[in-house]
């Protein structure tokens, strides 16, 4: 195996046991035999697991970051469907790792390095939702992102800890969290809010 595939199959490997075990449950020896090297392989591309675990979550954000950023470029659609089309990227890139919840929610505490990235990640995501809503006309769009990301970050929630949620249901959200940004709650709320 080159370098690179060895690097690969270590960061898939990690991703896996991260992902169903959690940091502190897993072990580097396990990532090893997953990833079909020996031990001492390992750390002759990573320090330690925390920075494993760093690459691993910079892998994942990276891809993530690169659909966002390929629907915001993407000039054949307007604001209305790159709305809808962020929105099921944003939901299925967590349905697609429902199973590896550990990734996200058993990490590991105070390291900074993971802290300061996690940290331009949100802030790169939320850049690109910024852009696309200016671009749309929208005035204040950092209000708007955070209105919209925010909704699509409680479907999310649903989407890890639901153990039934379904392709349907993932589909069903990503209409109505779209719909609901693109046309609010409907004139009678705002009517019986108002008077």
């Amino acid at each position: 195996m080159d370098p690179i595939d060895k690097q690969e199959a270590i960061l898939d490997a990690g991703y896996h046991l991260f992902g169903m075990k959690g940091f502190y449950e897993t072990k580097m020896s396990e990532i090893a035999d997953e990833a079909g090297i020996a031990k001492g392989t390992i750390y002759l591309y990573f320090k330690n697991k925390e920075a494993l675990f760093t690459a691993v979550t910079r892998r994942d954000c990276d891809r993530f970051l690169q659909s966002a950023r390929a629907i915001l470029k993407d000039s054949s659609m307007n604001m209305q469907d790159k709305l809808i089309v962020f929105a099921r990227n944003h939901l299925t890139y967590y349905y697609e790792r429902r199973q590896h919840t550990k990734l996200f929610f058993m990490t590991p505490n105070n390291d900074p390095e993971l802290i300061e990235f996690m940290k331009r990640f949100l802030q790169e995501y939320m850049y690109i939702v910024q852009e696309m809503l200016a671009e749309g006309g929208l005035p204040d769009p950092e209000l708007y992102a955070v209105s919209y990301i925010g909704i699509l970050d409680r479907h999310k929630m649903d989407i890890m800890v639901k153990p039934n949620f379904g392709a349907e249901e993932l589909e069903k959200r990503v209409k109505f969290a779209s719909n609901l940004f693109i046309n609010g709650c409907g004139k009678e709320l705002a009517s019986s809010y108002f008077t």
